[in-house]
Formats: structure tokens, sequence, C-alpha cells
């Protein structure tokens, strides 16, 4: 029998403690709904990716568009099942290439994306489930609708574009207690009738959870502190 493969057991063991993590947080807000764990795997290589998928992670998130295309055909190839979102900013020049890599959209944020992801409809892509980014602390620096502009455009993607929006995702502001921002998304989320709620990182997923996370997007707790 050959032995086991250190790194696969070491992922193997952050795997289960984040997992056993998310499921105390999901059962103390009353355990109704499953929470889905997307491991966030920006800036690590394949070989870095390999030993969690081996440990049995499925759904994998990436911020860039042109490194995922680097590492994921294959690892897709030589997978079966996995899913991969795309949690950063996306590119209207990028959509084509998006649209063929990934599986879930978490960044629509301004009506222009929306524009070329309907004139790809229009063209006979079948778009993936999207979900609508709200700068949900208004920071300058960060991608999203703003909170003031988010039920119309929301609105908009939903009705008169008839999108397949099925959530909301946000980062919220790094320095302030992320509890509120949350309950705010989820708030907003609620009023469009959204079910899915993509919030919380490695040091605030289980508040995100506790507000009503559907999914939370989990890297260095998994991968281990970028050097």
């Amino acid at each position: 029998m050959s032995a086991a493969n250190p790194k696969v057991e070491l992922q193997k063991q952050r795997l289960r403690f984040v997992l056993n993590r998310i499921e105390a947080a999901r059962v103390a807000r009353g355990g109704e709904a499953p929470v889905e764990l997307i491991a966030v795997s920006k800036t690590k290589s394949a070989d870095d990716i390999l030993p969690l998928i081996e440990a049995g992670q499925r759904v994998f998130g990436e911020n860039r568009v042109q490194e995922a295309a680097g590492k994921w055909p294959a690892l897709k190839a030589a997978h079966e099942g996995l899913e991969l979102h795309l949690i950063g900013p996306l590119q209207t020049n990028k959509v084509g290439q998006a649209l063929a890599l990934f599986d879930v959209i978490q960044t629509l944020d301004r009506p222009r994306l929306a524009g070329a992801l309907m004139a790809a409809r229009d063209n006979g892509v079948t778009l993936p489930p999207l979900f609508v980014q709200v700068n949900i602390g208004a920071e300058a620096q960060k991608a999203g609708v703003m909170p003031d502009e988010a039920d119309g455009f929301i609105e908009q993607c939903l009705n008169e574009w008839e999108l397949p929006v099925v959530g909301l995702m946000c980062i919220p502001p790094a320095d302030e207690v992320p509890g509120p921002f949350f309950d705010k998304l989820a708030a907003l989320a609620a009023a469009h009738g959204l079910a899915q709620l993509s919030m919380g990182m490695s040091g605030d997923f289980e508040v995100a959870i506790a507000e009503g996370a559907s999914h939370v997007r989990v890297g260095s707790a998994l991968f281990g502190a970028r050097g």
C-alpha cells in the first residue's frame, strides 16, 4: 500500500476544519438551508490546487479570467464535477472567455457588463447563474454597484433584461464590523426575492452564515496564509 500524500492529508485536515465550522454556524442559525464552500484559489498554481481537489473540494473561485484560463481547463478535464466561480471584476472584453470558462459569475455590477452578457445571449450563448455584486460599504476603491443604485440595477437585471440573476455578492469594509453589512445585503436580496447570498471570507464567514450566507469564499483558511 502506498503512503498517503502529505499535501493531500494536510488539505483534508484544513478542509474538514473549515467544513465543520461552516456546519456549526449553519446549525446555529437554524440549519434550514445549506451553505456552499467556495475555495478561493487565486494566485495558486494547479499543483497547489490539486491536493484540495483530491481531498474532496469541488467548488472554487478565481479573481482573474486570464489566470483561471491558464490552469482550470486542464484541471476540469482531469476531474469530474468541478465548479468554477468568477469572484473578481469582469471586463467587458473578457466576457466571451469568461462564459466559456466559469460556471457562475458573481460580479455583475454595471449596465455595460449586463449589455455584454445580453449580447452573448443574443448570439446563442447560454448564460450561467449570475450574482450582482454590491459595493455594500460604498468604498471608492472597490467594484460593485453602489447601495443607493442597487435596487434599480437589480430590478433591471431581473425584469427588463431578464438575466439569470440568482443572488447578491459583497465584500464588506475590512476595518469595520462585518455583521451589519451582511445584514444589509440579506435585506436587499430578500426585497428582490433572491435566495442566494455570497458573503463571508476566511476571517468572517461564520458571521456571514449567521446573517444568511448561502455561499462563503474561503482562501487562506484552506491554502494557508499568503506569503
